[in-house]
């Protein structure tokens, strides 16, 4: 068993944490709304009131997970906040892993939010996880179709489970 991060469990992160929790993993999902939380425990995750925005918030929600999950690929905003939020953010938070449990990454490289900064993000995601030796995986599979999305995603958290093991 695993404790996986969901950073923006939403919609879609919501499902995940049911599929791994069905499949006996502990998971946290992280909420900038209080008022959320209660979605996310009958998920069957822990919940996390926490700010991508701010990754100072998000620290302490690092404690014993062993894959981290930003699902910020359909995130809104004003256009300097998603900037932020698939670049420095992600960066700052990618730099405090080196330091924690944290044994793999998934990012989402697939939304609503510009291919640009998706692609950007992607790129800070190999960088940061080559230079950390952290394996990561790039959930690319179009949001829109919520199962097969739901199934890349569980295949993207199992592989980077089952290299740990190896």
């Amino acid at each position: 068993m695993a404790r996986v991060l969901i950073v923006g469990c939403g919609c879609r992160g919501l499902e995940l944490a049911r599929a791994l929790r069905e499949r006996g993993h502990a998971v946290r999902g992280t909420t900038r709304d209080p008022a959320r939380a209660a979605a996310i425990e009958g998920a069957g995750a822990q919940a996390w009131v926490g700010d991508p925005d701010r990754i100072a918030t998000l620290t302490y929600a690092l404690d014993g997970v062993t894959i981290l999950c930003w699902l910020m690929g359909s995130a809104r905003g004003p256009a300097e906040a998603l900037a932020a939020l698939h670049g420095s953010r992600l960066r700052m938070l990618l730099e405090r892993t080196i330091d924690t449990t944290v044994r793999g990454v998934v990012y989402e490289a697939a939304g609503t939010v510009e291919a640009e900064l998706l692609a950007a993000g992607a790129r800070s995601v190999r960088e940061a996880c080559t230079y950390s030796e952290i394996p990561y995986a790039l959930l690319d599979e179009d949001p829109g179709d919520t199962a097969a999305w739901l199934a890349a995603a569980l295949g993207c958290v199992e592989r980077l489970l089952a290299f740990q093991r190896a």
